[in-house]
């Protein structure tokens, strides 16, 4: 065993950097977050040489000439002062390791000056030794980053291909310019501009210019406060109808702070549940603002983990949030944000969630908080109220049974009424044809049908059923009779009432009015296929497969009167995007797309 002897400063800054500097990304977000600290209002990020030669410039205040020196060393900072400061960060970076471990392993010049100087500094840094001399130069920062990992060969090995590399840079900055709209960020790839904003405060146009012009056509803004608590969230979510296959449309914040919160995604998810299909994602930039002390981002190297005061109240916050997005309502205080509505806390560092929860969400982690039971939040505007109460009325009409719920209409019913929407007709006897101001939208007329029923009952505390004095007997697996026993009260709530026989036999005693038409056998074979032995969320699927039963199908002839009722009653549905299975309902084909095919732009 060898002798114990100090290292020296630049091998201590070496292995600081293993754990703050992992690849080219780590070295932009360092520098990047420094400019945003110090207040620029134009940041310029170049990068070439494989990644490896990195040059961002800002307009910030720049570093004092008194505090060159200091800045490079470690663990010093300008951010906080005190153990104390840690429980209240407003700033990006804080723990003043990020400078020190750069010059350790790349060549780095900085060139940066003061307002209050006519005269700017030159730093050149390389293998931790600092020199400093005078120059004339721009109030604000130039950090100019060479040859990195020059010097630690194992590091470059384990680097990716150099778009790879890049393709990290370019993400962080889009997260960076998304949230911090009043910044004109610029980006450049071997004198290439590959993303530019302009600067002047407007997220939307943020979005287009960074993101997708798409995206920003299906967004509902999001923005709900809590004056006692003194917390907030704003941004935007897409409808159902818009989503991507990954998380990485996720752009989530903590007081500016991008995160990737496991907190806020379940929450989304949460939100989205029956509205978008599985494995599809929604595209989010949301940022929950928390007073300082309600929040450690002392958690981590990357500061990209966080962890709450009140987790749990976090988690209804943000959910109920979204959700009023999605329904068109958004500024509500002091709504479900209070001891009565959350789960408290364990004691544990480590809980389960229960076996009846929906699976699709397993255990959730936040640092080395305690997990916590995801209670879903029923809120309920008075808009909303009123919704639901016009539709208990519908579907009471005409002997309870859903308007267009029914397999056949009485033709004879129609009434000589003006029809609201321009409908053209129907295409395939499945897709409703509608003219709009801005081109023509086709609605899926079993799936549209489907989202109504799919709201009204569960609007409804007792459906309307129907008995049926003679019905057939039915013979299931032991399996599937065991657990259609233990479960009779949920299907009796969505008007199903089962008689259990002898030797595996069951007879339906009711069922849902407006499956009356239905062959019972043929809905147990469904009911059952739905659920294959899972009962997670078992009277979720009751409801949609009683949804989608109901409903009218693909093939059904359709009179004008009949689609205009459909159309209209899925018009007053909250959340009219998709189905239950989360699939779309209707596409609209843009006239002037129409028109450029045909050349008619002109």
């Amino acid at each position: 065993m060898k002798r114990i002897k100090q290292l020296s400063k630049h091998v201590i800054n070496q292995i600081a950097a293993g754990e703050v500097i992992e690849r080219p990304y780590s070295v932009v977000k360092e520098l990047v977050e420094n400019s945003i600290d110090a207040g620029a209002t134009k940041i310029s990020i170049e990068i070439s040489n494989e990644c490896r030669n990195i040059r961002i410039a800002d307009n910030g205040s720049g570093i004092h000439p008194d505090d060159i020196m200091l800045a490079f060393s470690k663990h010093a900072t300008s951010k906080i002062q005190d153990s104390e400061d840690l429980y209240n960060i407003n700033t990006l970076g804080f723990r003043g390791e990020a400078l020190s471990s750069i010059i350790s392993i790349s060549k780095v010049t900085c060139t940066t000056r003061t307002k209050d100087f006519e005269h700017g500094t030159k730093v050149e840094c390389e293998n931790s030794e600092v020199k400093t001399v005078q120059t004339g130069c721009a109030i604000g920062t130039i950090m100019e980053i060479k040859d990195l990992f020059y010097n630690i060969p194992a590091r470059l090995k384990f680097l990716k291909s150099a778009r790879t590399e890049f393709s990290y840079i370019q993400e962080l900055i889009q997260t960076a310019a998304i949230i911090h709209t009043d910044i004109a960020f610029t980006l450049k790839n071997e004198d290439k501009t590959v993303l530019e904003t302009n600067g002047l405060g407007n997220t939307l146009a943020t979005i287009k210019e960074v993101y997708s012009k798409d995206a920003v056509n299906h967004l509902k803004e999001v923005l709900k406060t809590d004056d006692i608590a003194k917390a907030k969230i704003s941004g935007y979510v897409s409808t159902p109808d818009y989503t991507r296959s990954s998380k990485k449309g996720y752009f989530t914040y903590v007081n500016s702070r991008p995160v990737k919160c496991i907190i806020m995604q379940k929450a989304v998810d949460m939100a989205y549940k029956n509205l978008i299909e599985k494995h599809k994602y929604p595209f989010v930039v949301l940022n929950l603002e928390l007073p300082p002390q309600d929040v450690d981002v002392n958690v981590h190297p990357t500061k990209k983990e966080v962890r709450y005061k009140n987790t749990n109240q976090i988690f209804s916050f943000i959910m109920s949030a979204v959700k009023m997005a999605l329904q068109n309502n958004i500024e509500v205080k002091n709504e479900d944000f209070n001891e009565n509505n959350i789960i408290g806390f364990s004691t544990t560092h480590r809980e389960t969630v229960p076996k009846n929860t929906n699976d699709e969400f397993e255990d959730v982690f936040v640092s080395d908080l305690p997990l916590f039971e995801i209670k879903e939040v029923d809120i309920k505007t008075t808009e909303q109220a009123k919704l639901e109460n016009q539709l208990k009325l519908e579907i009471k009409e005409e002997k309870t049974f859903s308007k267009i719920g029914r397999n056949s209409f009485d033709k004879t019913l129609e009434p000589q009424t003006k029809y609201d929407e321009n409908i053209i007709g129907q295409y395939k006897k499945t897709y409703i044809l509608i003219e709009k101001d801005d081109g023509l939208e086709i609605v899926d007329q079993h799936i549209a049908a489907e989202r109504y029923i799919y709201e009204t009952l569960k609007s409804q505390k007792t459906p309307a059923s129907q008995i049926l004095f003679i019905s057939d007997i039915l013979t299931v697996s032991p399996t599937e009779y065991e657990l259609l026993q233990e479960n009779a009260d949920k299907f009796e709530k969505f008007g199903y009432k089962i008689t259990f026989l002898k030797n595996n036999e069951i007879t339906f005693k009711k069922i849902p009015q407006m499956l009356s038409k239905l062959n019972p056998k043929d809905l147990l074979t469904d009911i059952l296929e739905n659920l294959k032995g899972d009962l997670n969320g078992l009277e979720e699927k009751i409801l949609i497969t009683t949804s989608c039963k109901a409903a009218v199908k693909a093939g059904d002839e359709l009179t004008m009167w009949q689609m205009q009722e459909l159309i209209k009653n899925w018009r007053g549905c909250k959340e009219p995007y998709t189905c239950p299975h989360g699939r779309p309902i209707s596409k609209l084909l843009k006239h002037k797309d129409i028109a450029a095919f045909f050349s008619r732009n002109k």
